[in-house]
């Protein structure tokens, strides 16, 4: 079993920057991929980026490369969501997930635990 729980969310201006953090529970952190998904309001949740076990290779959304950055510390059981130049279209609530599958995915159904997520706001 596997906790999660997303911080670092808020309200920025168009053009601004925040780091959003994702705290697991758990001595195998390690073991899973990580995923950063959201929903905007009236839509459905959609994948954002991946990042492997090891942190070596990532994935992401058309929508979000080039602005967003995934990374993890396996030593304190985090994985981080680096956003840049936000757009009032990324408002949205921010969910981290993670996957045990043994290679990594994009799509929601390869993920095993999810966080409650936290709500980013992007104002124009």
């Amino acid at each position: 079993q596997v906790q999660l729980v997303e911080s670092g969310g808020g309200l920025v201006q168009a053009g601004g920057s925040l780091r959003l953090s994702c705290a697991a529970s758990g001595r195998t952190f390690s073991s899973y991929t990580m995923g950063w998904f959201h929903q905007a309001p009236g839509k459905e949740r959609s994948f954002v980026a991946y990042i492997s076990r090891s942190g070596t290779s990532t994935y992401y959304a058309d929508s979000v490369k080039g602005r967003f950055t995934i990374s993890r510390d396996n030593a304190k059981n985090t994985v981080y969501l680096q956003m840049n130049s936000l757009k009032p279209e990324d408002t949205a609530v921010y969910y981290c997930a993670a996957s045990s599958r043994y290679y990594s995915d994009y799509r929601q159904g390869a993920y095993d635990y999810w966080g409650r997520g936290t709500q980013v706001t992007v104002s124009s």
